[in-house]
Parts: C-alpha cells; sequence; structure tokens
C-alpha cells in the first residue's frame, strides 16, 4: 500500500510499506509527524527521497537509519505478514541490532502503525552528520513532548541514534522530565550512560555521546520555546 491512511483503523495512522519520503513530506498530517518529517528531508537527496520508502529504512536496520529514531517516539508499531498470517510488533522489538531484524522467513512489514492520541504532541529531529545534506548521521535525537497550560511537560518520549546498534530511548530522562518545565541543565550525561556508542571514521564514542548530549538539550530547548 503507498500512503497514510487514518480512515482504516479508528486509533492509527497506517503508513502503507510503499509510501515514500516524498508521500510523507506531501501528506498533511498533526504535529507529532514533524520529527519524522524533518528526518525526511535529511534522507539523502530529492532523487532518494522520491524513490526510498520508510518501511525500506527499517527493514535495512542501520544503526544509523534516519527514520528509526523519530519513529521510536511515535510509539510505532509493524504489521508483518506471510500469505497465511499477520502479526504486528513494536518497532523496538523490530529492529534486533545492527542490519537485524524480527522478519521471520516469507513475511512482508506491510504497514507501520501510529497511534492517533499522538497527534497534538510538538515533534522534532536534529542530526550530526560531516556536512548538512547527503550524509551518514554521527548522532541523531528525536523528540515528542506534550505539555499542560503551564508550560510543564506531561509527556515525553525522547530518542537517540547512531550512538548504539539500534536507536534508544532516554527512558530515564523522560520520567524525570515529568510534571517540570524544561531548562537544559536536566539532561545530564548519566541519561547516556546505557547507550553503546562505538569509534569510527566519522567520530568517537566519546564525541557522540557528548554530542547526543548538547543535541539532545538544543532539540528540547526548541520544543519548548
Amino acid at each position: 500500500m503507498v500512503g497514510i491512511n487514518s480512515e482504516q483503523d479508528g486509533n492509527y495512522w497506517r503508513i502503507g510499506a510503499m509510501t515514500t519520503w516524498q508521500d510523507l513530506l506531501e501528506t498533511e498530517l498533526p504535529g507529532c509527524f514533524d520529527g519524522l518529517k524533518a528526518a525526511a528531508r535529511q534522507v539523502g537527496g530529492r532523487q532518494i527521497q522520491n524513490c526510498a520508502t520508510i518501511a525500506g529504512n527499517l527493514c535495512n536496520a542501520s544503526p544509523a537509519a534516519d527514520g528509526v529514531p523519530p519513529l521510536l517516539t511515535l510509539n510505532a508499531r509493524v504489521v508483518l505478514q506471510t500469505q497465511t498470517r499477520k502479526r504486528e510488533l513494536p518497532l523496538s522489538k523490530f529492529i534486533l541490532g545492527n542490519r537485524r531484524t524480527a522478519l521471520e522467513a516469507g513475511e512482508l512489514l506491510t504497514d507501520i502503525l501510529i497511534p492517533k492520541k499522538l497527534g497534538q504532541g510538538r515533534a522534532g529531529f536534529l542530526k550530526l552528520g560531516a556536512r548538512e545534506y547527503l550524509v551518514i548521521s554521527v548522532v541523531m535525537v528525536a523528540g515528542l513532548l506534550f505539555l499542560d497550560e503551564h508550560g510543564k511537560v506531561r509527556h515525553a518520549h525522547i530518542s537517540v541514534g547512531a550512538c548504539s546498534e539500534t536507536a534508544v530511548s532516554l527512558s530515564e530522562l523522560e520520567a524525570e522530565l515529568l510534571g517540570r518545565r524544561f531548562s537544559p541543565n536536566l539532561v545530564r550525561s548519566d541519561h547516556f550512560q546505557h547507550l553503546s556508542a562505538i569509534d569510527d571514521h566519522r567520530g568517537t564514542a566519546v564525541y557522540r555521546l557528548d554530542a547526543a548530549l548538547t543535541l539532545t538539550r538544543r532539540l528540547l530547548s526548541e520544543l519548548t520555546a
């Protein structure tokens, strides 16, 4: 299926497996998709965005896949189907490691499901690379926040990519933000200790973790401004 449909299931937006990044950018969607759309603009160049699919980005299972952190913040689920059966998995259970997924023999990823209850959240995405475009990520951060009428955080979903085999949620930071007005000093280095960043030609592990801290502070400041 191509496109993003909210009619077939009252509780979810359904992203078809053949939906491209450009399809996503051209679809009018609520604010919770702003982070995913920001990631879409970072996927290769315009030619790639016109051809590459969101589902393909997930099935490739690269640690630096731009679509994974924002989809994690959206509590995305994937629909896996064979000729005889269908099952669903949370995205966090689908990508198992570097180039490894939970796809079984004969299965195809047919849909990505996003809960509609997230519709009014504030979402964003920041990426660090050697240049602005056409580059593999050194670090990525995605966030989805819900604020009350006083500007305090009601719910928070934050995910970091390219710092572990899979994108990872910052669950401890998410919990500590609840009921508080955001301040950059609430984001500390110990919130990133569970990440398993590596040294490679794009950057050292120490650099990646420091950049993740900086990008997280910057993104959350933007979302709460």
